[in-house]
């Protein structure tokens, strides 16, 4: 019983310090993407956390992910956000819809094409979601009539949040591998099992050390400075 007890605890200290982790290096994605330039309109800007969502997801499940959204849109409430409890809300949904889904999908049975479809239905249902809810309480925000919103669906809303979840599936189908590898190595998960040779995460390349996980990080922010 002392044993059971202890790894239960063990468990439970590997998990939360994985959320923590992962939960701080998707605020820092956050920041990057508020300060720099990457704007579609005043309150719409890209940052690419949703992609650090999704791999807490696909590694821990989509309890995670939802833990994650929790506390990333929280500390950006906090911090930096100047669109309040509305702005908190949205990136709620956006996030953990865009990351819980594609986990549950990918929990059913773990490879890299359940992976990918997982991104893709929950890519179309965060855009539907978000132009709903840009359509329902923007108009609250902006002080506008609900007319003036609804003509910013295809010209504003709808291409934004597209372009957001594309990049965003394609970010973390670039880095998912190495950051979990990064993660087995430092024991935050468990390793892949042997039966699952299909497994997204498993795979015959050497596995990597955290400064894996760091080059990948730093790489992307690199890109996206360059890329403005």
């Amino acid at each position: 019983m002392k044993n059971s007890s202890k790894s239960i605890t063990k468990n439970k200290t590997k998990y939360t310090t994985t959320v923590g982790m992962l939960s701080a290096i998707a605020y820092i994605f956050t920041l990057v993407g508020h300060f720099l330039p990457i704007r579609f309109y005043d309150f719409l800007s890209y940052d690419p956390k949703d992609a650090i969502i999704a791999i807490a997801g696909f590694s821990l499940g989509p309890m995670a992910s939802l833990l994650i959204s929790l506390i990333v849109s929280f500390l950006e409430l906090v911090t930096i956000s100047s669109t309040g409890l509305i702005g908190f809300a949205m990136n709620v949904i956006s996030s953990a819809s865009f990351s819980c889904i594609a986990a549950l999908i990918y929990k059913c049975r773990k490879s890299i094409n359940t992976a990918a479809l997982g991104l893709l239905i929950s890519s179309l249902i965060t855009v539907f979601l978000m132009v709903l809810w840009n359509y329902l309480v923007t108009p609250l925000y902006m002080g506008v009539p609900r007319a003036v919103v609804a003509s910013m669906i295809l010209p504003v809303f709808l291409p934004f949040n597209t372009i957001k979840c594309c990049l965003n599936s394609g970010l973390t189908m670039l880095i998912y591998k190495p950051c979990v590898q990064a993660m087995r190595r430092v024991g935050l998960i468990k390793a892949a099992d042997s039966n699952t040779s299909k497994s997204c995460c498993n795979t015959k390349a050497p596995i990597v050390s955290i400064l894996d996980f760091e080059i990948a990080i730093v790489t992307v922010i690199l890109y996206m400075v360059n890329f403005c």
